[in-house]
C-alpha cells in the first residue's frame, strides 16, 4: 500500500510517534535548524523510518509540497501522497529495502520547492555532516539526482571528517520524480528508469550481503 498519508488514522500515528527515540534526536535537530538564520520550515522524518538506527541514508533534492504541514503530512516519508514518494515506496520494497531500513532526507533539507543554489548546497552539507553524526549505523548512502550528488561531493570536500574511518557504500541514481525523465529520447528514458531500479536492487543487496549489520 502507497501513499498512506492519506490515512488519517495513519497520518496521526505518525504525528504521535515523531519524538520516538529512534527519531527523537534527528527531528529535535529539525526543530533547531527551523527558521536558522531565516531559511525558512523544515520536515520532520517520520517515525515510519528507520531515524538514527537506520542503515540507508537516502538523499533527495528539497522537500515537496507533501511535506508541508496542512497541505500535507508535515513529514520526510516514502507514504507521502505524492507520485516521487510512492515511486520509491514501490521500489525500495522491489528491492527488499524496508522502511525502517532507511531514513530520508534532502540535499537542502529546508522547503524552498526549488532547486538550491550553491550557497544553499553548502548549508545542505553542514547539515549532512550532522546527521550523519546522529545515523553510526547508516553504511549505505543513496543519492538521487544532480543536487543529492553535489551536497555529497561538497560533504567530502568541505567536512571529510564525517566520513572518515566509516566504511559507506555510495549508490548515485536518477531522482525519483517525474522531471528525470523528461526527455525525447524513448530509449533514453527507458534507460533512466531501469538505472533507478538497478541502483534501489544495489541498495538491497548491500543489506542482504552483510546480514543485516552494516
Amino acid at each position: 500500500m502507497a501513499r498512506r498519508m492519506r490515512d488519517e488514522a495513519f497520518r496521526v500515528e505518525q504525528e504521535q510517534g515523531r519524538y520516538d527515540p529512534h527519531v527523537r534526536p534527528i527531528n529535535e535537530m529539525v526543530d533547531v535548524l527551523r527558521d536558522q538564520g531565516g531559511r525558512g520550515w523544515m520536515p520532520h522524518v517520520a517515525p515510519w523510518h528507520g531515524g538514527v538506527a537506520a542503515r540507508v541514508l537516502s538523499i533527495l533534492r528539497d522537500p515537496g509540497p507533501k511535506t508541508q504541514e496542512g497541505g500535507g503530512s508535515g513529514f520526510l516519508c516514502v507514504e507521502n501522497d505524492d507520485p516521487t514518494a510512492e515511486l520509491q515506496a514501490q521500489i525500495f520494497e522491489e528491492a527488499g529495502v524496508g522502511p525502517r531500513d532507511v531514513t530520508p532526507w534532502n540535499a537542502y533539507p529546508w522547503y524552498i520547492n526549488r532547486s538550491p543554489n550553491a550557497a544553499e548546497l553548502q548549508a545542505g552539507a553542514k547539515v549532512l555532516k550532522e546527521l550523519l553524526g546522529l545515523m553510526p549505523k547508516a553504511g549505505v548512502v543513496l543519492l538521487q539526482g544532480n543536487e543529492a550528488q553535489d551536497v555529497w561531493r561538497r560533504l567530502l570536500k568541505t567536512h571529510p571528517e564525517a566520513i572518515r574511518d566509516r566504511a559507506l557504500k555510495v549508490v548515485s541514481t536518477y531522482h525519483p520524480g517525474r522531471q528525470a525523465l523528461f526527455v525525447r529520447d524513448p530509449e533514453e528514458r527507458a534507460r533512466r528508469a531501469q538505472h533507478r531500479i538497478d541502483s534501489y536492487q544495489k541498495v538491497g543487496a548491500a543489506l542482504r550481503s552483510t546480514g543485516g549489520q552494516l
